[in-house]
């Protein structure tokens, strides 16, 4: 028994050790070269595809029985052509290379995919036998490295970006800040101005304990104090501290905030009695002024856009709210639309004063206003501010004086002598034609002062072609008049 159990053990060890060879079986050797590779070619002279087989584990690979009878060429990217030649005929002569090769198919000119190949001689002359290995999940987590990299550095550029902003205004900021955090109480950073009013640099404050920087202070009992302060009215949340460095007087007020999940306070000082340079007495004035004056103001972008109206213009426009109104353009409330815009935003004629136009209403009515506008370009600002009186009074103490006084203060006293003047010496007809030159010359003259000589809107506001006011102003002898 012993005997036959060392003849079993032998012929298991010879399977392996044989000169020629494991001695496999035909029928069973085409399913380990199909499962051992993701595709297996055999070669034969020229490149002719003798035998094509796939792995049935991977099914990326496809089928690629067409390829059998056909140059293997004409599945290879030309990149790829002359290392794979180069290879095959190493191989077809005997030689035995290990290093693979990588090669770029291509399938109907749509279908391309990367395999590593290597090649081994089969011992029938010219025949060499191919076994390669799909690189595409490779490729795919190559791709994935290669974005999440691209990811991280765009990443890293934008941090960078807010780093260097954030910098800036720090150091350019005329009120003095300081960041702290609020768990341990320590000074994350100061601008140059803070660092001043303490007698520090702002290097050597940053990582202090800021309660260390005044008189009489703990820790626990100031932060209670300035995170306190933070949430409660702006009339009681100014903390009154002296400067341990310097012995000054200051006033601490302070704005509690979240950023990556840590509690943090920014602490402007002041010195007693200071106004921070956000409560400008003059601000709370001006409100109270735009929200109770009689006349309707608007405040407008650069592209004339509604940024914010007070009351009066929405009563004038019979609007509910400032948000029906709100980023709309002011030339949708003017009856002359884009045509008044046009003027009243034009930088170069500088401030619009007593711009004669109507406003139309939500339902239609028609409200004549006197518009005053002018630039508004300041550090943080840049748009219009327009201020729009309402003329009906005007209208009706017009209307109630007598008519020469009314075509007077239209047409100019001197036009009207002229027309006067006319009468027994010419009819009617030809009075009436004459006052009629002189009202439309005057018309004209008026529009282009409105529109501070700009003949293309002064043309639209009349309703005349660019054509028919350049024949008008040879006639009145307005074209040759300089400037």
């Amino acid at each position: 028994m012993r005997h036959g159990g060392d003849d079993v053990s032998t012929r298991e060890s010879d399977f392996w050790n044989e000169r020629a060879g494991p001695r496999i079986a035909p029928q069973y050797f085409g399913d380990i070269l199909t499962t051992a590779a993701d595709i297996a070619l055999v070669v034969g002279e020229g490149g002719t595809i003798i035998s094509a087989t796939t792995n049935p584990l991977n099914g990326a690979v496809g089928k690629v029985d067409h390829w059998e009878g056909r140059n293997l060429r004409e599945f290879v990217a030309e990149d790829s052509i002359d290392k794979l030649d180069d290879r095959i005929r190493a191989a077809a002569g005997g030689e035995t290379v290990h290093a693979p090769v990588e090669v770029n198919h291509r399938d109907n000119a749509a279908w391309t995919f990367p395999i590593r190949y290597t090649a081994h001689p089969t011992g029938v002359e010219g025949r060499v036998l191919l076994l390669g290995r799909d690189l595409r999940p490779v490729a795919e987590l190559q791709q994935r490295l290669v974005r999440a990299q691209m990811a991280l550095e765009r990443d890293y550029e934008a941090q960078r970006d807010f780093q260097t902003r954030y910098r800036v205004v720090m150091e350019a900021a005329s009120d003095p800040l300081v960041l702290v955090e609020v768990s341990s109480g320590r000074v994350l950073d100061a601008n140059p101005a803070a660092a001043a009013l303490l007698g520090s640099a702002p290097d050597a404050l940053s990582g202090s304990a800021f309660a260390q920087e005044f008189e009489g202070r703990r820790k626990a009992e100031f932060l209670d104090a300035l995170c306190g302060t933070a949430a409660a009215n702006a009339e009681t949340r100014d903390v009154a501290v002296e400067t341990r460095r310097t012995g000054r007087a200051l006033s601490l007020r302070a704005r509690l905030f979240r950023a990556g999940g840590e509690r943090l306070l920014l602490v402007a000082l002041a010195g007693p009695g200071a106004v921070p340079s956000g409560d400008d007495p003059r601000a709370g004035l001006l409100g109270a002024l735009f929200d109770r004056a009689g006349d309707a103001i608007v405040l407008t972008d650069r592209a004339g856009r509604i940024e914010s109206a007070n009351e009066a213009f929405l009563s004038m426009c019979d609007a509910g709210t400032v948000g029906d109104v709100a980023g709309r353009t002011l030339g949708e409330f003017l009856a002359r639309g884009a045509v008044d815009m046009r003027i009243l935003l034009d930088d170069a004629s500088g401030p619009q004063r007593g711009y004669l136009t109507r406003v139309t209403g939500g339902y239609g009515t028609q409200v004549p206003v006197e518009i005053s506008a002018a630039r508004l370009d300041a550090p943080g600002v840049d748009g219009h501010g327009m201020i729009l009186r309402d003329t009906a009074r005007g209208a009706v103490a017009q209307a109630e004086a007598p008519a020469a006084e009314i075509v007077g203060a239209t047409v100019g006293e001197r036009a009207m002598r002229e027309v006067m003047d006319q009468v027994g010496s010419s009819s009617l007809k030809e009075i009436v034609a004459a006052t009629t030159d002189v009202i439309e010359k005057a018309c004209i003259e008026t529009a282009l002062e409105l529109t501070s000589d700009n003949r293309v809107a002064a043309a639209e506001m009349l309703g005349l072609s660019r054509q028919s006011l350049y024949v008008k102003l040879r006639k009145y002898g307005i074209l040759s008049r300089d400037g």
